[in-house]
């Protein structure tokens, strides 16, 4: 196993730890950013029954070992996680989501490397899971202004007390 092979799924570790850090300050926002990821990865899966393309290490050799038959390459899981990781942990906090969108970039770029994606699987992943992300976020966004403004009346009303 390669650097490459074994780096692909250090960067997925790297996400988890950036949504631990992120967890002591932003604890509700943080898990429902997680899941967020969680849904992405369901929506690619439903994709990837969809289309059913075969993957590049089936005809020509790899660096990583190639998945199972039926474990289909478009889009590539890995970028769906990455892409959105990415947008979710930028919504929490800028810095530290330029740092995950480097590391969304090496992981997909990573999977054309070992030769078990092609490019447009991960450059569809990336799309598609920062897509998703960044939905899930703006209802999130939405939501807790709505609650602010609801909750103002009676905020002013105690005030006037």
């Amino acid at each position: 196993m390669t650097w490459l092979v074994i780096g692909t799924d250090a960067v997925l570790g790297v996400f988890a730890l950036m949504f631990l850090a992120l967890w002591f300050r932003h604890r509700l926002r943080a898990f429902l950013a997680g899941a967020g990821v969680v849904v992405a990865y369901a929506v690619s899966e439903v994709v990837k029954l969809v289309v059913q393309e075969e993957r590049p290490c089936r005809t020509a050799p790899s660096l990583a070992p190639c998945p199972e038959p039926g474990d289909w390459s478009f889009p590539s899981n890995h970028s769906v996680i990455a892409g959105a990781s990415a947008m979710a942990i930028w919504a929490l906090h800028r810095t530290c989501g330029w740092v995950a969108a480097v590391c969304a970039i090496a992981a997909a770029s990573s999977r054309v490397i070992v030769g078990v994606h092609h490019v447009h699987d991960v450059l569809a992943g990336l799309t598609l899971g920062a897509l998703v992300s960044w939905g899930i976020a703006v209802v999130l966004d939405r939501r807790a202004r709505a609650s602010r403004q609801d909750d103002a009346p009676t905020v002013v009303l105690q005030r006037l007390r």
